[in-house]
């Protein structure tokens, strides 16, 4: 049983852990800089902890930048206020994410603007082979590990094949339902947890949608610490990225702030 959920575990945070800094914080809003051997190697370890659920960092990061620029509109990619639940948001999540990734779709030079491209790892990492490929692992992994008497555990399995659209639909449709907000912005983003403990930071989505350009998603309240920028700030120190702005961990909330 330790070993099933250790695994576990261990995909959940890392491949949110890419998930959260390249696509999302490097791919989507560049909030720092990467060497371009750095970039490449980026690319490999999304692929080996996102696995089966593997992202297109291009397709992720023109998607997402739509998202900021129309958000809770009929152009947002995925909102709540569009989609009468949550399968059904992250079904046209997938469609429009399929056809950003494959440029079956003309799109504003504004959302692709240095976004990350490398087409052949690309092509490669979300091929169905490739997909095919980790989720014998993971199959594999549960068949030797999981305890006769505890069937139970596989019920994880069809969740780490879908790590990825779990972690979006949480933020994507759960921190723009749930949760407390900080700021008055013009959509329905929130933060959903008050200590992220889940999530790498991501679930303080309202703080993120105001201060965009921040890498720093936490520090409005006392208790809002975000793991991922901490992270960050380590890697930043011993350069293997380049943040863009230097923020403090803790900050009191502005002016704006409700």
């Amino acid at each position: 049983m330790v070993y099933i959920i250790i695994f576990f575990v261990v995909h959940w945070y890392g491949s949110l852990l890419f998930q959260s800094m390249f696509h999302h914080r490097y791919a989507a809003h560049a909030q720092y800089e990467l060497s371009p051997v750095m970039e490449k190697v980026f690319f490999i370890l999304s692929w080996v902890f996102m696995g089966s659920n593997y992202l297109s960092p291009y397709g992720y990061g023109v998607m997402h930048r739509q998202h900021h620029a129309w958000p809770d509109t009929e152009k947002d990619p995925h909102s709540p206020q569009y989609d009468k639940n949550i399968f059904a948001m992250m079904w046209r999540t997938k469609s429009i994410y399929s056809d950003l990734s494959n440029k079956r779709v003309e799109v504003e030079e504004r959302f692709t603007k240095g976004v990350p491209e490398w087409w052949a790892f690309d092509n490669f990492a979300r091929s169905w082979p490739s997909r095919l490929f980790w989720g014998a692992i993971y199959v594999g992994f549960y068949w030797y590990f999981v305890p006769s008497d505890m069937l139970w555990l596989w019920a994880l399995l069809p969740v780490q094949f879908l790590m990825s659209p779990v972690h979006g639909a949480i933020i994507n449709w759960g921190a723009h339902v749930w949760g407390y907000t900080n700021f008055k912005v013009s959509d329905t983003s929130k933060n959903l947890l008050p200590f992220d403990f889940l999530m790498w930071g991501e679930s303080y989505h309202n703080n993120h949608h105001k201060l965009g350009g921040s890498a720093n998603f936490g520090g409005q309240r006392w208790h809002e610490i975000d793991p991922m920028y901490i992270l960050m700030l380590g890697l930043h120190k011993v350069g293997i990225i380049k943040l863009k702005k230097l923020d403090p961990i803790l900050k009191y909330r502005n002016k704006q702030a409700a």
